[in-house]
């Protein structure tokens, strides 16, 4: 694209061959050493088999934005996959993602946003901004309930409540005329009531998509007011699709993606990847790889739970995903890909129990690296590797070199 000089210039050198890239993603993995705890999570998990990759490999540390930036889950995604998330081309809201995430087709011109239950209290202050991570068989009657609310057009504009999984929601606003610079209404903390919709752009469009929102909000809200946990919801990521440029057009490469939650589903489907279906587990997601090796280039592999023990402030348990995902490792000894890449879309610290913009422990393990001297995949041990700090849009250069994917730059 004319803003992002060095994919295009990459994209002239992509040549074919028959490896095979495994990006494994466990999300929010990052942590932050503290005088309470001065050592992270990684530090304190076990992991004979990240470590094992670690030694074999390059180490360092990613920015998934730019430094004191923290970014959510599909920028940090976005980067991840080779898309520089500040370019306004590869700007995508979440509820884009989301929909995306369930198999819904967006309709030319409709807005998506992304919901999330809450429960509020008597004052209409939010005290749980995930409604106690309501399980999904307990949010379809109250969706159901909202989507009876809205089931008339509002000022000629449709309204679809999708589930999504647990907690989350999402909306489809459909019509004429609608636009999609709006504020989230979510604030992002507790004992605050929800905001109303607003437009971050002045134009007769974004105007129009604020009214029909706001109309809508009102109807939900009343429908769910009298839910024990569900009793409220905030919206967050109001987009419409931007038609980003397919992850084959830009590499060349047959991407598969394995992931458990929709919205990273979402984004790997709106890069052009293959969502292939997978069990629950992190075992099931390995399986899943096994079964598919022969027919695609490229493995995005996504872990989740890492990022929501972090958001809960749950060391331990973060600490015990940690070590499920070094077991389900093994699977990669009987493989051999030829270029591993770890690392997370984010840091999740569990002080913090939400996410960072520290630095994101990297790895990167091919027949080709320059072995450094990083002797474990822990924020300590990449601190020593040879990558440094770098931006996450440039992992995949570095994935494709390692393959023997890249020609010369030049004569």
């Amino acid at each position: 694209m004319a803003h992002d000089p060095v994919s295009a210039a990459v994209r002239q050198l992509v040549t074919k061959n028959d490896t095979k890239i495994v990006l494994l993603v466990m999300d929010g993995v990052g942590g932050m050493r503290t005088l309470e705890h001065p050592t992270s999570e990684l530090e304190e998990a076990r992991t004979p088999n990240l470590d094992k990759w670690a030694r074999r490999g390059s180490l360092g540390r990613v920015l998934p934005a730019a430094r004191g930036i923290t970014v959510g889950s599909g920028p940090g995604h976005l980067a991840l996959f080779g898309y520089n998330p500040l370019l306004p081309e590869h700007e995508i809201g979440r509820g884009v993602l989301e929909v995306a995430g369930i198999d819904f087709a967006m309709p030319a011109g409709a807005v998506a946003a992304r919901g999330n239950f809450a429960t509020l209290d008597a004052s209409g202050n939010i005290v749980d901004r995930r409604a106690g991570r309501l399980a999904t068989e307990e949010a379809k009657p109250v969706l159901a309930k909202m989507q009876a609310a809205v089931a008339a057009p509002i000022d000629g504009v449709t309204v679809r409540v999708l589930p999504v999984k647990e907690y989350r929601f999402a909306l489809v606003f459909e019509g004429p005329g609608l636009g999609a610079e709006l504020y989230d209404t979510d604030p992002q903390k507790t004992g605050v009531p929800s905001l109303e919709p607003r437009a971050r752009r002045d134009t007769p469009e974004n105007a129009r998509m604020v009214a029909v929102a706001a109309k809508a909000i009102a109807l939900m809200r009343a429908a769910i007011k009298d839910e024990p946990k569900a009793n409220g919801f905030n919206l967050r990521g109001f987009a419409q699709d931007p038609g980003l440029e397919t992850f084959e057009q830009r590499f060349g490469l047959r991407a598969a993606a394995i992931a458990t939650y929709p919205l990273y589903r979402g984004v790997a489907r709106l890069c052009g990847m293959n969502v292939v279906e997978t069990g629950t587990t992190i075992a099931d997601e390995f399986r899943t790889l096994r079964q598919i090796w022969n027919d695609y280039d490229f493995f995005f592999l996504h872990v989740k739970k890492t990022d929501a023990m972090g958001e809960d402030g749950n060391r331990a348990g973060k600490i015990m995903i940690i070590e499920d995902t070094d077991r389900a490792m093994m699977a990669l000894d009987e493989l051999k890909p030829d270029v591993l890449v770890v690392t997370g879309d984010h840091s999740t610290p569990p002080p913090m129990k939400a996410h960072s913009f520290h630095p994101v422990p990297f790895l990167l393990a091919s027949a080709l690296c320059d072995i450094d001297a990083g002797q474990r995949f822990t924020e300590g041990e990449c601190d020593k590797g040879s990558l440094g700090v770098f931006p996450s849009c440039e992992i995949m250069q570095l994935a494709l070199g390692h393959a023997g994917r890249l020609l010369k730059f030049g004569s």
